[in-house]
């Protein structure tokens, strides 16, 4: 995938504001053959449905996110079975196919497991909330310090071990704090709220710094926006003060499906990288992971983090438009959208057409009744009739030696 290069930080002067968007400093964490924070690009994460049992079915759904653009591929694994499963998964993608990054999730007392399966991926995703597991007490009324740091221990002699592998074997850990998900200790302590969750990922890194492991990346999740937001937020503002430069991973999780899933992620994770904040995303739908990978890359390239696709400029139409505005823009976008990194506008009248689009590569605007005008950035280059626009349009990328076939 084709991206930007990394922005350079700009002074902004009393007649100039500053539009580049300049992320958190933080400390590069490989996965496999990406690496999350750093100076790289934002990285698309999905995770695959397929039971990991099933190993063909677990290949071919790894191998089509990643072929669509997925560059860190997450799966399940519940069970030492599934864990196991894992080998002959990572060897089958390297036989028939090509290495990908793969992250294995972990939650339940899970160091059996995650012990094994750290052996066959590149990063294992724990929840602080599950990972030592205890069944809430309905009669609890409090915890007691004692209590508190008998778990603390607890979750030390279980973290331990899996730290240590992943040091040895120059791997990474994600530790993923989920909103609905929070240990009962931290519900007595701080509340369902994002204090819990960003005191929850801590006690965790203080015990990976303890132990001289710092390829770790941070989520913190929740399906409210908001809660989201301000947990992220907070996450960042403690580290600051820590001294901490961990890169995050960001996700508004259980979203939902379609339009409002979409919008609902994109509220969510847009917000906090027109921030800064943010090395990694993941789009969570109820619909196939493969529908997931388009909204990342929408995200990333609307905010100017990543050119992977054609950027398209186009009015909403008025009374002065001269053509179908709606018939055209579809006619342009399907004759140039496997076209990578290149602004198209689509403009109905010269009114406002050539300013509005002053900063696209190319423009199509209607010039009068039947005739459209070609620009080449502010330059106008040709009017032919509408009946040719698209031609002329694709012969003029030819020109300039930016065309490539579908």
């Amino acid at each position: 995938m084709q991206t930007l290069p990394s922005p350079v930080t700009s002074v902004a002067s009393p007649s100039s504001i500053d539009t580049t968007i300049h992320r958190r400093k933080t400390r590069p964490v490989p996965v496999g053959s990406i690496t999350i924070g750093g100076s790289f690009p934002v990285a698309v994460q999905s995770m695959i449905n397929e039971d990991t049992l099933d190993i063909e079915g677990s290949v071919a759904a790894i191998r089509r996110l990643h072929e669509i653009g997925c560059e860190i591929v997450r799966v399940t694994v519940p069970s030492m079975a599934h864990a196991k499963a894992m080998e002959e998964i990572r060897d089958k993608l390297h036989q028939t196919y090509q290495p990908v990054p793969l992250v294995a999730d972990v939650h339940h007392n899970g160091l059996k497991i995650a012990l094994e399966v750290a052996k066959y991926v590149d990063n294992v995703r724990i929840n602080p909330g599950l990972y030592v597991f205890e069944k809430p007490k309905s009669d609890r009324t409090e915890y007691t310090d004692t209590e508190f740091q008998e778990i603390g221990e607890k979750i030390r002699e279980t973290l331990e071990p899996l730290v240590v592998s992943l040091r040895d074997q120059n791997k990474s850990m994600r530790i993923g704090v989920n909103h609905g998900s929070l240990a009962e200790r931290m519900m007595f302590t701080y509340g369902d709220t994002p204090e819990g969750m960003v005191e929850s990922a801590l006690e965790f890194i203080r015990i990976c710094e303890s132990l001289n492991f710092y390829h770790i990346e941070l989520s913190l999740k929740a399906s409210k926006v908001p809660v989201m937001l301000a947990a992220n937020r907070l996450m960042v503002r403690r580290m600051d003060e820590l001294g901490m430069d961990y890169p995050l991973h960001l996700g508004v999780t259980e979203a939902g499906d379609g339009e409002y899933g979409r919008i609902k992620s994109t509220a969510g994770i847009g917000t906090l990288l027109a921030e800064g904040i943010g090395d990694t995303i993941r789009v969570s739908l109820t619909e196939a992971p493969e529908k997931e990978i388009p909204v990342c890359y929408g995200i990333l390239q609307a905010l100017g983090l990543r050119r992977t696709m054609v950027e398209y400029v186009a009015c909403p139409s008025c009374g002065r438009t001269l053509f179908n505005l709606e018939e055209v823009l579809h006619k342009v976008r399907e004759a140039t959208q496997h076209l990578t990194g290149l602004n198209i506008a689509v403009m109905g009248c010269i009114v406002n057409g050539p300013g509005e689009m002053a900063d696209a590569d190319y423009g199509y605007v209607g010039k009068q009744a039947g005739l459209i005008s070609l620009y080449r950035g502010r330059e106008e280059i040709k009017k032919v009739p509408e009946s040719e626009g698209v031609t002329e349009l694709i012969n003029l990328i030819k020109s300039d030696e930016k065309w490539i076939d579908p």
